[in-house]
């Protein structure tokens, strides 16, 4: 979900396939567009999901673990999204957006739509806060619609911000954050339910060793990584309250 910097992402894959073949488990490395299919595959042995699709679409699947940022924004096994505007209107305030236009990546996505509608519910008139939301498909296509003039007003993960300041700042040029959302359960690693308890416990096994061990620093620290940790699988659901709690203010769509 953060394959910001491929190298880096093609090099913690790299790491990964081989602590599981040295613990006897074979794995291949696909990349997907369609990706609610592929974390439906039974066949799945790891990936990288958001909360909002783990609790709302994805009841089967397995939670495995979550890495733990280092991004700012970011604490202990939590996020946040950053409001990101064009400098014109940094020194706006959030209510100051209302009647204008909004982007999101996808509408199953928690950090560039949930949060979003949660912050803007308690704004909201009538159910509604912004004029417009267009959908742009990914958070980087989010800030190059701000960037054109295209909409005003985006909810951007802090980790995605944060990759891209260090590996693409060009994208983030003439955009400044002007608020922030709480923090929320960070990004969930899951498996197939098809995947035996011995296995899941080979998969923790090499996170754990990913992230603990010093060989793999340089690997982590290029990700922005800087842990990984087993919660229980109903600490995800606070991204659910969210649009429970917009709901009840009258907001379930932006």
């Amino acid at each position: 979900m953060y394959d910001i910097d491929h190298p880096s992402t093609l090099a913690m894959t790299s790491v990964l396939t081989r602590l599981l073949a040295k613990r006897g488990v074979q794995a291949e490395v696909q990349w997907h567009d369609d990706l609610l299919p592929h974390w439906r595959d039974d066949n799945l042995l790891l990936s990288q999901t958001c909360g909002y699709p783990l609790v709302a679409l994805l009841p089967d699947v397995q939670l495995v673990g979550t890495f733990q940022s280092n991004a700012p924004g970011c604490h202990d096994l939590r996020y946040r999204s950053w409001l990101v505007a064009r400098q014109e209107d940094e020194n706006l305030s959030l209510a100051d957006f209302r009647g204008r236009r909004a982007v999101c990546n996808s509408n199953d996505s928690h950090s560039g739509y949930n949060s979003l509608r949660y912050v803007v519910a308690p704004l909201a008139q009538d159910g509604k806060f912004f004029a417009t939301t267009r959908f742009s498909g990914s958070h980087r296509q989010s800030l190059a619609a701000l960037r054109a003039g295209q909409a005003d007003l985006a909810a951007i993960d802090c980790i995605t911000w944060a990759l891209l300041r260090k590996y693409r700042p060009q994208e983030l040029q003439g955009l400044a954050i002007i608020g922030e959302t709480r923090l929320c359960a960070a990004l969930p690693l899951i498996t197939s339910a098809k995947t035996d308890s011995l296995l899941l416990e080979k998969l923790r096994s090499t996170l754990f060793e990913l992230a603990n061990v010093e060989d793999y620093k340089d690997v982590m620290k290029a990700n922005l990584l800087a842990g990984f940790s087993v919660p229980q699988r109903d600490w995800f659901d606070e991204v659910k309250r969210w649009e429970d709690d917009a709901a009840a203010l009258g907001v379930t769509a932006l």
